[in-house]
């Protein structure tokens, strides 16, 4: 497929409501670049609230960056009702091999039955209970290290799985994409790996789980290829990145997306 930009355009065209239980550090960051990108972000966590939203939000994404145990039961019971009613979620698995606490809510949120597993290398690789080399929320595997395991962790769970990296890997289980869109600055931003997840949320809803995940990855990159020219570093880079996401057209998403099936 070559029509990566008709994603970014059924995307925008549903402008879907997307539940994002997220971490504290990522909120503001990932709710600019998602209403950038024109989807509706609604960041809703409470335990008393969060399972109904689930009910009715198009698309939900869990982000485990900074747990407690009434966030996780938050999750675990929206991931539940998105389960049941058949809403697409996608869950973003930060640090899970750092700490026990970690492991086991990984473990948890993936009977939930996630439509996609959005991480860095090494988080794929502690989700199929390999020993990763992660550096808290930062990956110290390579994409590549990782690409046996997220193949192994699609066909465990029937999710799409994309590892995110200088070049990304996206499988089902059966097929894979890499996708080589990006910007050396993008790490340079905290948050920017969180807020993915939250467009890939978007894209996700009423399309095809595999090809949404990696139109919405070479997007997302390529957003940052734009924002690196007019950036004098990681601050400006940061403006230049949400506006990027605002202006780039399914056209350019065609023109510009480095993808290759593999």
């Amino acid at each position: 497929m070559t029509n990566w930009g008709k994603n970014l355009a059924t995307m925008r065209a549903h402008a879907p409501l997307v539940q994002n239980i997220t971490n504290y550090v990522a909120m503001n960051v990932m709710a600019n670049a998602m209403l950038a990108s024109g989807a509706s972000p609604a960041m809703v966590h409470a335990e008393e609230e969060a399972a109904e939203f689930a009910s009715f939000t198009q698309a939900l994404t869990i982000n485990i960056g900074t747990l407690s145990p009434a966030w996780v039961r938050a999750m675990t019971a929206a991931a539940q009702v998105a389960n049941t009613v058949g809403t697409p979620w996608v869950l973003d698995p930060v640090a899970a091999g750092a700490t026990a606490f970690r492991r086991e809510t990984s473990a948890q949120l993936l009977t939930c039955k996630p439509t996609v597993i959005r991480g860095n290398a090494s988080e794929i690789i502690a989700l199929t209970g390999e020993a990763a080399k992660g550096k808290g929320a930062d990956a110290a595997d390579t994409v590549s290290a990782a690409e046996n395991a997220a193949r192994i962790l699609a066909q465990q769970t029937g999710a799409v799985v994309a590892v995110t990296g200088p070049i990304d890997f996206v499988t089902n289980g059966t097929e894979a994409f890499r996708i080589a869109n990006g910007h050396a600055l993008m790490p340079q931003v905290t948050a920017l790996g969180c807020a993915l997840t939250g467009v890939v949320g978007a894209f996700v809803v009423g399309q095809d789980p595999l090809e949404a995940t990696v139109a919405a990855l070479a997007y997302y990159g390529l957003a940052g290829e734009h924002a690196a020219k007019v950036a004098q570093g990681p601050g400006s880079f940061a403006m230049g990145f949400i506006d990027a996401l605002h202006a780039i057209t399914p056209e350019d998403v065609n023109n510009g997306a480095k993808v290759v099936a593999t």
